[in-house]
């Protein structure tokens, strides 16, 4: 192995994505040969030892890439120290240490990704990457043409403005409205948050589509490979 940063060789080994990696050296959970690293920038050499949380780690040998049906009530985590469930445990079969690409709320169901690609993972959520995601949800009354403009304009949040959006009423359900909603961020439950800010709490919210990736008719907790061609499609919808 030529000489690589600390943080690419994480990613290689399917620990996160290389900002992921950032934040776990800082925390001092890596160790090289032995010893605690902290800081940026150190370049690994052929034969040097790296453990993460006194674990060895090294390259995946094969990359996964998972589309998961993520139900409701599990956590869009590896572990929990409160013991609840987290969505790798629906994942069985898979010989390799997967991480979930960002999240999905606890309450929130639908379309959430898992990989040991680290470099996938970090070009997939990098905020200039702007993947579009679509959310089906049940809403508190009907939203109207001006809540539509007022998505498309970027509603003001407690965090910053969001960039325009997408608002669409595809249904109702009793008195409450069924809607659409497609946003390029990943702000923490910035759709709901967005819901509220118009007046239209959610009721239920689930993620239906990933960039080019579609949910379809996949069972809650149940999961698919990826394609090599949609990975590729994906990847190329910037």
């Amino acid at each position: 192995m030529e000489e690589m940063r600390l943080q690419k060789y994480l990613a290689q080994c399917g620990v996160a994505s290389r900002r992921g990696a950032e934040q776990i050296i800082k925390d001092g959970r890596v160790a090289v040969n032995g010893v605690v690293v902290t800081e940026m920038g150190i370049k690994l050499k052929k034969g040097e030892k790296v453990t993460v949380d006194g674990q060895v780690v090294k390259p995946e040998k094969s990359k996964y890439y998972i589309l998961l049906n993520k139900p409701s009530g599990v956590l869009s985590s590896v572990k929990d120290d409160r013991g609840r469930d987290c969505v790798v445990n629906l994942i069985e079969g898979i010989d390799a240490r997967l991480y979930p690409v960002g999240r999905l709320d606890y309450d929130t169901t639908g379309l959430l990704l898992l990989t040991n690609d680290g470099d996938f993972m970090q070009k997939v959520t990098h905020p200039s990457f702007e993947i579009w995601k679509t959310y089906r949800a049940v809403v508190r009354g009907v939203p109207t043409e001006t809540d539509v403009k007022r998505f498309a304009e970027g509603l003001m949040l407690d965090d910053g403005k969001t960039l325009p959006a997408v608002l669409d009423v595809v249904g109702y359900k009793g008195n409450n409205a069924i809607v659409e909603v497609s946003i390029r961020e990943g702000r923490n439950r910035q759709v709901r948050r967005m819901m509220e800010r118009i007046g239209h709490p959610v009721n239920s919210l689930t993620r239906i589509s990933f960039g080019s990736l579609e949910l379809g008719d996949l069972k809650p907790g149940k999961w698919r490979h990826v394609r090599p061609e949609e990975i590729a499609r994906l990847t190329e919808d910037r």
